[in-house]
């Protein structure tokens, strides 16, 4: 095996760098949530055509050393994957990887997430889009939000230092409750972040009148807050907030609105070894050939480097460009 020269960096003709990886460990998922996929769930792949926890590893270590330094764990739901926490702990120890984090459904999380912090994880984003038992079955199909509510708090008494709740509103849904999860950031340092609903189910839910923009968003949180002030915070993040006398942030993320691809810094790998440039491209460049054929490191690291110079110069143009491209039937295939 041959080392890739460090702290080579990644960047396309639009002059944006890419030092993100975001890694899907597992497509399978223990929710069904009614926009990722249909209650049967998807066919999804067996284990012999995801990669290994090795082969995770390998790319993630090319990754770094082509200038990557944040690196998200996700799914499918990444703590079905029973090697995550050795995940975890072998992309820490990995060369210019400065800090891994991990999205999670929460159901998981709370028998986890003392191993995962003794591991070395650095921040999770917990998807959470009702605080009420029984919407949360009707979204997920399946019980459970107290659960989850249970693995944020304990998140945050751990002490990670990075814990967000991840909430995809949707019109007529979920909409009424956008005061109640701002409220959770009153005494805790959590960041509660509304996102667009995006278009990735076979179904396509999103166009069944659940939309519900950013600016919908924003406007409902300062008719409540006249007084919301500024906050800065990750690129993805367009609006950011802190409500006066709280200790946490309220987040809007345009995701559908892809307003902020700009500055987009993102790779992501599926769990069966594709590097997507865009959440909406239907293009991929899959490693697997390279990883289980002998290829150098510094193969695998020019495909990396070839798939991100094809990026479009947004998710509009990638979605138009898309219709030819493999079908996912799933953000669950995707990477979230």
């Amino acid at each position: 095996m041959t080392d890739v020269p460090p702290r080579t960096e990644i960047r396309d003709r639009f002059g944006r760098v890419f030092d993100y990886l975001r890694v899907a460990v597992t497509e399978a998922c223990n929710l069904r949530c009614v926009y990722c996929m249909p209650p049967e769930g998807v066919d999804f792949k067996a284990g012999e055509h995801l990669l290994s926890a090795d082969e995770l590893l390998r790319v993630v270590r090319v990754a770094a050393g082509l200038g990557v330094t944040k690196v998200r764990l996700t799914g499918g739901e990444p703590l079905v994957r029973k090697e995550i926490g050795e995940l975890v702990a072998g992309m820490v120890r990995v060369p210019g990887v400065e800090s891994v984090h991990l999205t999670t459904n929460g159901v998981l999380l709370r028998e986890r997430a003392d191993g995962l912090l003794a591991a070395g994880l650095r921040g999770l984003n917990v998807s959470l889009d009702s605080l009420r038992e029984e919407r949360f079955l009707q979204i997920t199909r399946r019980p459970g939000a107290g659960k989850v509510l249970e693995s944020v708090r304990h998140a945050l008494a751990l002490g990670f230092p990075s814990v967000k709740v991840n909430v995809v509103v949707m019109r007529g849904f979920n909409d009424d409750e956008l005061l109640d999860f701002a409220a959770l950031t009153r005494t805790a340092p959590l960041t509660v972040r509304f996102i667009e609903l995006m278009p990735f189910d076979e179904h396509q839910v999103w166009k069944r009148g659940r939309y519900f923009g950013s600016e919908l968003i924003v406007a409902r949180l300062r008719e409540a807050h006249p007084d919301l002030a500024a906050e800065s915070g990750s690129s993805t993040e367009e609006h950011v907030y802190r409500l006066p006398g709280h200790a946490g942030k309220v987040a809007v993320i345009p995701s559908y609105t892809r307003s902020l691809c700009g500055s987009c810094n993102r790779i992501r790998l599926t769990a069966d070894g594709c590097i997507r440039n865009c959440l909406y491209s239907g293009e991929e460049h899959d490693l697997r050939p390279l990883l289980r054929g002998g290829a150098t490191d510094e193969e695998l690291g020019e495909l990396i480097c070839h798939a991100m110079r094809q990026k479009l110069v947004d998710g509009w143009a990638a979605q138009k460009a898309s219709q030819s491209g493999p079908p996912r039937t799933s953000m669950t295939q995707i990477g979230g």
